[in-house]
């Protein structure tokens, strides 16, 4: 059974390898998984990603992959080869798509006998609210309907789990299979700045909710001491997952 640590990422949301090894060094292991997402990855390339596989860590790499089926497939493909845990696509890039994608990254672990890495849908971004979703966006309806609507036909389509903030998390759960899996952004304990996510939740409330996976990145690497920060954050998930097994 996975551990609160087991279930905290820790994003990288820095611009050089030395930033990262350095955030790498001083979580050590604090946390299940570190995240490296658009920033680091165009300024370093793969090579940052091999560098923490090599030090022992997991990676989830955080692309957001949106193209045609054909194109996402092949990209996937390429982060399996590269031993990744969990890697992400957007969900409104349509069902053939992240089935595509999750079937290629199926059959490049077995060719190469690695471990299937968990392929993540991204629903509605953390950052965005109701205005923006509905008038610059342009789609219609609440940010729980999209977000549910996306998370269903993500898992038709056979990926692993959804990228969603911890408002959502308890609707997915309801209507989503036990298995698939939640990982989710935007969560600030209460000694935090919010930044730019608009909507959080506390890491206690969102293990409560039902998420399998947080990200958290500035409450802990913008810290004083990230190792002391990354700790505080897994007690409060732990009192969450003991509320989740009460209920």
């Amino acid at each position: 059974m996975q551990t609160a640590k087991d279930r905290l990422i820790v994003a990288l949301d820095v611009d050089s390898r030395e930033e990262a090894l350095a955030i790498v060094q001083a979580v050590g292991k604090n946390c299940g998984t570190f995240k490296i997402g658009m920033q680091l990855h165009n300024s370093v390339g793969f090579a940052i990603t091999e560098e923490i596989i090599a030090l022992g860590y997991p990676v989830f790499l955080d692309l957001k992959f949106h193209d045609i089926p054909n194109t996402v497939a092949k990209a996937s493909a390429v982060v399996t080869g590269k031993s990744v845990s969990m890697f992400t696509l957007h969900a409104s890039g349509g069902k053939s798509m992240m089935a595509r994608a999750a079937e290629e990254a199926k059959q490049k672990a077995s060719t190469m006998n690695k471990d299937i890495p968990l392929v993540l849908a991204v629903t509605i971004l953390t950052s965005m609210n109701q205005k923006t979703l509905n008038e610059e966006v342009g789609m219609d309806g609440s940010v729980e309907h999209n977000v549910l609507r996306l998370a269903k036909v993500a898992e038709e389509a056979g990926v692993g789990g959804v990228v969603a903030s911890p408002q959502e998390i308890s609707l997915i759960r309801q209507a989503c299979s036990e298995n698939f899996k939640i990982v989710t952004p935007g969560v600030r304990p209460l000694w935090a700045d919010a930044n730019d996510q608009a909507r959080t939740m506390t890491p206690e409330e969102a293990m409560t909710a039902g998420a399998d996976y947080l990200v958290v990145g500035r409450p802990i690497t913008a810290s004083a001491n990230p190792a002391e920060s990354a700790q505080k954050i897994i007690e409060e998930m732990e009192k969450g997952l003991q509320q989740r097994q009460l209920r």
